[in-house]
């Protein structure tokens, strides 16, 4: 997007106004990787969000969440407005946000409106003032930062189509399942492997993967190896089968099969078009 007056090594942030909007779509950026997180905060209108060669609509109220290094365009529409964040990893360490973005498909997330949507624009005014103050304090705005992740966090969990209490009864046992993913996702394991490890039935892990992420465990553990595919493609120079063995796919066509089922395009087209657009 643009830099901030007060830029930081570590944070930016900006409000995302009419008058913004139209100096972005006029200069018609270029999809771009950067070495920060960014959170758009979407308060009003639209905009379209191309990220690794996918293309979302999200509409207000929302934010969208970018990892590090990911492709990605930004295209809000006339009428957008909102909030535009930047943090370097080592600000926010190891956030659930950034956890969380490694099993899902969407960057966006919903916000619910009314009084929710005024306390996340009141936050963000408030560290903006907070920046732009001549003497201003980056652990405040730490603080700050994290408090306004924890209720994206909230946010996520509740706007999920199950009951909040569901969730929440089953929430240890969805980030038990995660961290256990963490960790064997490059196997080529299947469902009963982790429902076995959790000492329970595969439907019921199903289950609470459904309630907890809107996800099937086979469509949360696929999605954590198409991401890594993607990273590894990017930012290596290891043949595809080779990445695709990596990722527990013993046959190269098959990896191939499934990344273009997912993501429109074979791994090798992938890999030549994110570098010839640098």
């Amino acid at each position: 997007m643009m830099e901030s007056k007060f830029s930081s090594s570590l944070f930016d942030i900006f409000e995302l106004t009419p008058d913004l909007v139209e100096e972005v779509l006029a200069e018609d950026i270029d999809p771009h990787r950067h070495d920060e997180e960014e959170l758009i905060i979407l308060t009003k209108g639209s905009l379209e969000h191309y990220i690794d060669f996918q293309l979302e609509v999200v509409n207000a109220p929302a934010v969208c969440y970018v990892p590090q290094g990911k492709l990605h365009k930004l295209m809000p529409r006339t009428e957008s407005e909102g909030w535009v964040i930047t943090y370097k990893n080592e600000f926010i360490p190891n956030s659930e946000l950034s956890f969380y973005s490694n099993f899902a498909t969407s960057s966006a997330i919903p916000l619910t409106g009314g009084m929710c949507m005024n306390r996340f624009s009141a936050l963000c005014q408030l560290i903006n003032g907070e920046f732009s103050h001549p003497q201003c304090d980056l652990s405040t705005i730490n603080h700050l930062l994290k408090a306004l992740i924890a209720m994206i966090l909230a946010e996520r969990k509740t706007n999920l189509p199950n009951e909040a209490s569901i969730k929440n009864n089953q929430q240890n046992t969805f980030n038990t399942f995660l961290r256990i993913l963490e960790e064997n996702y490059r196997r080529a394991e299947g469902v009963q492997f982790y429902a076995d490890k959790l000492n329970m039935s595969a439907r019921n892990l199903n289950l609470i993967c459904k309630n907890n992420f809107d996800k099937s465990v086979s469509e949360i553990i696929e999605t954590r190896k198409l991401i890594e595919a993607k990273q590894l493609l990017l930012n290596s120079d290891k043949p595809v089968s080779e990445i695709g063995y990596e990722l527990g796919y013993n046959e190269k066509s098959y990896f191939t099969r499934v990344f273009r089922q997912k993501m429109g395009i074979t791994p090798t087209d992938f890999r030549d078009k994110v570098r010839n657009s640098n």
